[in-house]
């Protein structure tokens, strides 16, 4: 248990690290399935659904485009494996720094989104992949930052 423990909790670190460090490329192979269950609902408001992982990486590097910087630190995780497949829950607190020039009337420029986050991973030939995203929000700040960005991603040309 403790080898999968190990492996799981360093999972979780690859995913919050992935918009952190713009890590858009070399990170998704080594986190996610293809494809991977989307359940955002609790944030969006949208019905989970099985998504490629090209395109929801293409469609997340879009939407955190305008953010100069995030931080997504998910911590205290509660692990429970079942053969090769395993539940991670995890406490996450996500900071979003939206580019000033972009924020109206020199408001506050910071997304924050806090909950836990639900978490199923399988196991696969290169090692543990999570194959179902879930976070359950329980505090958000200045949501609407969240448009801008994609707002913003919208504008800048593609190419």
């Amino acid at each position: 248990m403790s080898d999968d423990r190990d492996e799981l909790v360093e999972l979780l670190a690859r995913q919050v690290s992935i918009p952190d460090t713009k890590g858009w490329d070399e990170l998704p192979p080594t986190v996610f399935t293809d494809p991977i269950i989307w359940d955002h609902a609790s944030l969006t408001g949208v019905a989970p659904s099985a998504r490629p992982r090209a395109e929801l990486v293409s469609g997340l590097r879009a939407a955190f485009a305008g953010f100069q910087a995030t931080h997504h630190a998910a911590t205290s995780p509660r692990i429970t494996v079942d053969g090769d497949r395993a539940h991670i829950r995890a406490h996450i607190r996500a900071e979003h720094w939206l580019a000033p020039h972009l924020v109206p009337d020199e408001s506050d420029n910071r997304w924050l989104v806090v909950g836990f986050y639900n978490h199923e991973a399988v196991r696969t030939p290169d090692g543990w992949r999570l194959d179902r995203m879930k976070p359950t929000v329980t505090y958000e700040e200045n949501g609407h930052l969240f448009e801008l960005s994609i707002a913003e991603s919208n504008r800048t040309p593609k190419g």
